[in-house]
């Protein structure tokens, strides 16, 4: 970890990504082997980031483009599973209301010089409206069921988009040869433990989410429309 972040804002961030796993399986009971490849998962980012590994940016590609990459993967290859076709869909949008947290610490991480200010709501990054909003579509759409498909769907897609802006601004701001933005405070908080677990982990999580849950609502809405 960086020596200018404070002990307690990495203690923040750390219970953000265990909520998160909680959250996810709730959602899809995670198997004991599933359990054990996302534990892999978690101590394979953490040493690298202990190491320095990530903060190494000259190579071609970046080696940070692993953390977003491997998972995303894992994405694609566990998409159509058995245990995901059977997920549990109110945890998989109540999920979503960590991006209020990891918003306020990305902005913590900005006042100690670590990630630029486009990074959080103070400048282009309005993902934190995703979070705030998520309680309500959670207990409207899901529990009450008075919110109408279009409108969640709509909401699901729009908050894709948010999280796309800033997935696409945080790698831009990462010193390597991808950088276009941010050279006076690069980002380089998410090279580092436990912060890393944010591309790792997190933000996989959100996606992951949001595209389980779309494909609900769209087959339920096919379903519905059948004669």
């Amino acid at each position: 970890m960086l020596d200018s972040i404070p002990w307690f804002v990495a203690g923040e961030f750390i219970l953000v990504a265990g909520f998160t796993l909680i959250m996810l399986n709730a959602a899809i009971r995670l198997s004991a082997s599933g359990w054990i490849t996302a534990l892999a998962w978690l101590m394979l980012l953490s040493v690298l980031a202990f190491s320095g590994f990530y903060q190494n940016t000259d190579s071609v590609p970046p080696r940070f483009t692993m953390v977003l990459l491997i998972p995303l993967l894992t994405i694609v290859y566990v998409f159509n599973s058995q245990r995901v076709h059977e997920a549990n869909i109110p945890p998989l949008v109540l999920i979503h209301v960590v991006r209020v947290p990891v918003e306020l610490i990305l902005y913590q991480l900005f006042v100690y010089g670590t990630i630029p200010e486009l990074m959080t709501f103070a400048g282009r990054n309005f993902d934190i409206l995703a979070g705030i909003t998520a309680p309500f579509i959670y207990y409207f759409g899901y529990k009450k069921r008075v919110l109408s498909r279009s409108l969640i769907i709509g909401w699901h897609i729009i908050s894709l988009l948010l999280l796309g802006n800033i997935v696409i601004h945080a790698i831009l701001s990462i010193p390597s040869p991808l950088q276009q933005l941010a050279f006076n405070q690069p980002n380089i908080a998410v090279l580092t433990f436990p912060f890393v677990l944010l591309p790792g982990v997190v933000v996989p999580a959100v996606l992951f989410s949001h595209l389980v849950a779309l494909r609900y609502e769209w087959n339920k809405e096919i379903v519905t429309t059948l004669p």
